[in-house]
């Protein structure tokens, strides 16, 4: 998001990705009849309250990732009050969302059990990630 009201109801519970009246990154106009382009653009103007500083010492690659998918996982846990350790997070995929999901939780201190149809991401959730448990969904006595 470029922008929003800001005086909506919305907006006014930080909900402001309900805004009816938000510009997109991509696809949406100025009030100058600007188009915004997202990532094909070469400049692009943004409120400040939605604007994010990246240190120049971080790798936009690695960056980019937590705009996104990264935003995706960490709103709910901290929108859900889920973001509290001594919390048990279930997380179902480790699909790229999974994998973001698990980091984020285990740095807000919860516990963290995978659910994933695929024994062979066992070791990437427990060892690698640090997930507490794992489950595969397709044993029955698993779940």
């Amino acid at each position: 998001m470029v922008r929003s009201c800001r005086s909506c109801d919305n907006c006014g519970k930080n909900l402001e990705n309900y805004c009816p009246n938000m510009f997109l990154t991509y696809g949406s106009t100025y009030y100058d009849g600007t188009n915004t382009y997202g990532g094909y653009s070469d400049i692009m103007v943004v409120d400040e309250h939605f604007d994010i500083h990246i240190l120049q010492k971080m790798a936009l690659d690695a960056t980019a990732p937590l705009l996104c998918a990264g935003i995706t996982v960490y709103s709910p846990l901290r929108y859900y009050g889920l973001d509290k350790p001594g919390l048990h997070v279930g997380v179902v995929g480790l699909g790229g969302l999974g994998h973001l999901a698990v980091k984020f939780a285990k740095a807000l201190g919860t516990k963290v059990t995978v659910i994933s149809t695929s024994a062979n991401k066992k070791d990437e959730a427990v060892k690698r990630l640090g997930a507490n448990f794992f489950l595969v969904s397709r044993d029955l006595e698993q779940m």
